[in-house]
């Protein structure tokens, strides 16, 4: 698999399973050039998205990426630089006036806040409303005078709100069976990792989290898993808090830590994704490399890479 940057696809004639890092960025602070995180699954004519961070929208389209073909989306987890593109991501990809969708597509999630027993936060259907609701004078503008479709029929919203130990089964249709597991990413819960198994391969994203045997389980045997990674000593060394040196510690991993789940996961290749922190890609290769014998790839925004993995049944 080797990676290339700022490739378009042409989906009329793409065959086989291509990853897209859209973005590689932690946030919501913006500390350098790249989007914020979103990661495109392809396979064949159709791709599916994983989370809405700062910059997908346009960098989909740059990607060669349109709504008409967009078979899925899948949030990990609600933080805000995992979703704030979200409303962008709808309105400049619904109808037919720019080759966006028109047929109903399902948008997989966490629900709400397991711990909170008041229901007061909103879960992914809850966000999803929001933007319905925020936006209906130009959804109904846009229904009446141009003639596109109804977004919030469109629009297939699951959510799971239970906490998979295991992998399991969350969707699936001709092209792609994917798979779930919760990972640990305090306080937030909940939060998921997702597995992609398609003909070609497999493709696993870890979402935001701290070392977790449920993503080792996911990972099992994967052909591509894109894993966070934070540099602590990048906030340690710009005098941040105690409270947010801490957030890092437990709630993410260490290039070191990414290593080791790619190990014991026996993955075929690591890639460095939702970067916190910042750092030569030399360091965070030779963080890695400590504890993965194998390929390591620092993602870069728009960067493509193509998966030619034993053959599995989607």
């Amino acid at each position: 698999m080797h990676p290339n940057s700022q490739a378009r696809l042409d989906l009329a004639s793409h065959q086989g399973l291509t990853v897209i890092t859209l973005g590689v960025a932690a946030g919501p602070a913006i500390r350098g050039p790249e989007n914020g995180i979103a990661t495109a699954v392809v396979v064949d004519d159709r791709f599916y998205l994983v989370d809405f961070g700062l910059g997908c929208t346009r960098a989909a389209h740059d990607a060669g990426l349109r709504g008409a073909n967009l078979a899925g989306m899948f949030i990990t987890h609600l933080h805000s630089d995992h979703v704030a593109e979200l409303p962008s991501y709808l309105l400049f990809n619904w109808g037919k006036p720019v080759n966006g969708l028109e047929a109903s597509v399902p948008i997989i999630g966490p629900g709400p806040d397991n711990g909170r027993a008041d229901g007061s936060l909103a879960g992914t259907r809850g966000l999803v409303d929001a933007v319905r609701r925020g936006f209906s004078y130009d959804l109904d503008i846009r229904i009446q005078d141009e003639g596109r479709p109804d977004l919030g029929q469109l629009l297939q919203v699951e959510e799971l709100g239970q906490t998979y130990d295991s992998p399991a089964l969350v969707f699936q249709d001709g092209h792609v069976q994917v798979l779930a597991v919760s990972v640990d990413h305090p306080p937030v819960n909940p939060a998921y990792a997702y597995r992609f198994d398609t003909a070609y391969g497999s493709v696993t994203i870890s979402g935001d989290t701290t070392f977790c045997p449920a993503l080792v389980e996911l990972a099992r045997g994967t052909d591509l898993l894109i894993h966070e990674a934070v540099n602590v000593d990048f906030y340690r060394e710009e005098g941040f808090s105690g409270a947010f040196l801490a957030h890092q510690l437990h709630s993410h991993t260490t290039p070191a830590d990414a290593g080791r789940v790619a190990t014991l996961a026996s993955a075929e290749q690591l890639v460095l994704s939702h970067l916190a922190g910042r750092a030569e890609d030399w360091w965070w290769i030779e963080q890695a490399s400590s504890t993965y014998r194998g390929p390591v790839v620092v993602a870069k925004s728009g960067m493509t890479l193509r998966v030619q993995g034993a053959r599995k049944t989607a």
